[in-house]
């Protein structure tokens, strides 16, 4: 959970980085080294500060938290310092709940206030001013106009339900004796149609529908069948032409030839080896003059004289080399003639292969051709049998026509009715479910309303609230203060209006009468209780305190481990001369600062 910072051109520090880490983190050095700059860099990071240094054009602080990373960076433009990059606190009310109530330097406004004896109200509920409460009051109040719209016309529709709903129970019966009647006509033309026979239960309609879905699958079956024999007929075509175009190479003896020259070629290729390795191993005897490991060799001055290890015969050196070469070139020959007969190989091999092609291609086309002539005939017997069924289908089409246009202006007619009432339906039932889900809202609506009601309520009082809870926050850490330390005081609390009253010896006393560490002390209790009252460590879990020269040893210890009880992180300044914390202290000394020669030579 450690933070690294880093800083540049900081207040008075030129270049410094360290570490905080959770607890007490004490940064302790004379005056000049930095101990106040530091406080200053940090509030820069957290973007309550833009304390850039003297004579300087820009500075930059990097803060890495183990969950953020932030670069603030600062430049000086036209007399006025901006700020660049996204600072830890974005929120305006973050940064001045922070700036009021964590960072506890001695340029604090609490601490000031209190030091100045000037009434605390302004500058603890300062942070209410950046809530907007008043605006957020008005968007309740819209919000809650809404609802009670919302609430009357819920409110509404659960009254209109019952005579919605009867009118729905209404249509639906006078649609389902339209239906009635529709089939009594539906029945009627059936039997005068059948002739009476009670067997056929399908309608005139019913029937003529069915033959005319039947003459029209047969009329989308002839012309399926048309195109597909149309397309067969070009395929077999093409593959008859193919085949009268096909020629087959003729070179019946090409396994005999291919044969014969495989057989040479073998026979070459073990020639060649085998003149190969004696070339190699005498070639290697001659080069390495290592003759005297095959046969007898007598040195003279001009050549050597060697007994032949073949034949047993004397010879020169030169003679067998010359032997050794001769020997050479008719393995050249041998090679020559291995490549001669290896592309005779190849090319026989792909003139079997150009045949072999053929003659499967030629097998391919006869049994395809076969094949679609037997589809062929098959897909016309098809279209015979689809012809006979579309003019059998026609001609009972023709025939059911004659006795359904009799009654299709009567069904029309009440079918129009249907059609008609079920729109009228369709409304009405549209109508019902709308009314049935705004009446389902009712309670969740005054619900919603008195919830709005009661959050404008607290708005209003929440000043009042954070007051209370202000003084309330007062009055405890100035009980756990007076029990940690010796003050010459019995008493401190706030007023009502935020005055700042001490009692000493039983009756008020003046705020002058009491000593500057005693004020200090006082200013810490007003800004923690603004700490409890606006929640600050939701913000940051950081306290910053500096400028507490004031406090003997043994006080700014105690001030501390109080303050330490209250933040996960707590940064604070002292001098060499106090006694060790425990906790992190942070030496100063690795920093680089602007003294006050250097700042007056730039």
């Amino acid at each position: 959970m450690t933070w690294n910072i880093e800083i540049e051109n900081i207040a008075g520090i030129l270049d410094g980085r360290t570490t905080i880490e959770p607890g007490l983190n004490a940064v302790r050095g004379s005056n000049w080294q930095g101990k106040s700059s530091f406080i200053e860099a940090i509030k820069t990071a957290l973007g309550t500060s833009t304390e850039l240094t003297e004579n300087k054009d820009s500075g930059r602080v990097n803060l890495q938290t183990p969950d953020r990373d932030i670069t603030v960076t600062l430049a000086r433009e036209n007399g006025t310092v901006r700020r660049s990059g996204t600072p830890y606190l974005e929120n305006e009310y973050d940064v001045i709940r922070t700036e009021l109530f964590a960072c506890l330097d001695e340029r604090n406004e609490v601490r000031s206030a209190v030091r100045q004896g000037e009434n605390l109200e302004d500058v603890l509920m300062r942070p209410l001013d950046f809530q907007n409460i008043d605006e957020q009051i008005s968007d309740l109040k819209r919000e809650r106009e809404q609802i009670r719209t919302e609430l009357s016309q819920a409110r509404e529709a659960k009254k209109r339900l019952p005579g919605v709903q009867e009118q729905v129970t209404q249509l639906e019966k006078e649609i389902e004796e339209l239906r009635e009647k529709r089939d009594e006509i539906a029945v009627s033309d059936s039997d005068e149609a059948t002739g009476g026979d009670e067997t056929d239960d399908a309608s005139p309609q019913q029937r003529l529908s069915n033959v005319q879905t039947e003459r029209s699958q047969a009329e989308n079956q002839i012309d399926r069948l048309e195109r597909t024999i149309e397309r067969t007929e070009e395929r077999l075509q093409q593959r008859r032409s193919e085949l009268e175009s096909l020629e087959i190479p003729a070179d019946d003896d090409i396994e005999d030839k291919l044969a014969a020259a495989r057989d040479q070629l073998q026979q070459i290729e073990r020639d060649s080896e085998v003149l190969q390795s004696v070339y190699s191993a005498n070639e290697m005897v001659l080069k390495e003059n290592r003759l005297d490991l095959l046969t007898e060799v007598e040195r003279e001055l001009t050549e050597d004289n060697v007994v032949c290890w073949t034949c047993g015969n004397e010879a020169k050196r030169e003679e067998l080399e010359e032997r050794l070469d001769h020997l050479g070139d008719k393995i050249t020959d041998l090679r020559a003639q291995k490549e001669r007969y290896h592309d005779r190989v190849q090319e026989l091999e792909a003139r079997r292969e150009e045949i072999d092609q053929a003659k499967r291609r030629k097998r391919d086309l006869e049994s395809e051709i076969t094949e679609l002539e037997d589809t062929l005939a098959d897909r016309r017997r098809s279209l015979d049998e689809a012809e006979e069924r579309y003019r059998d289908a026609q001609e009972r089409a023709e025939k059911l026509s004659d006795a359904v246009d009799e009654t299709v202006e009567a069904i029309s007619d009440v079918e129009s009715k249907i059609k008609y009432r079920e729109a009228e339906l369709n409304d009405v039932e549209d109508e019902l479910s709308q009314l049935e889900t705004r009446a389902e809202q009712v309670e969740m609506l005054e619900a919603e309303s008195a919830e709005i009601r009661t959050e404008i309520e607290e708005l209003r009082n929440r000043k009042d609230r954070i007051k209370h809870r202000a003084r309330e926050a007062f009055d405890e850490a100035m009980d756990e203060i007076l029990s940690r330390f010796g003050t010459g005081f019995e008493t401190a609390r706030l007023t009502a209006d935020f005055d700042l009253v001490v009692a000493r010896d039983g009756r008020e006393a003046s705020l002058d009468a009491l000593s500057e560490g005693e004020l200090e002390l006082i200013g810490f209790v007003a800004a923690l209780a603004g700490y409890e009252s606006f929640d600050v460590d939701e913000a940051v879990p950081l306290l910053l305190v500096d400028g507490l020269g004031g406090l003997a040893d043994d006080n700014l210890h105690t001030l501390v481990e109080y303050l330490h009880e209250r933040t996960e992180y707590l940064v604070f300044t002292a001098y060499p001369e106090y006694t060790a914390f425990e906790g992190r202290e942070i030496d100063p000394g690795n920093w680089t600062v602007a003294t006050n020669r250097q700042a007056l030579t730039e």
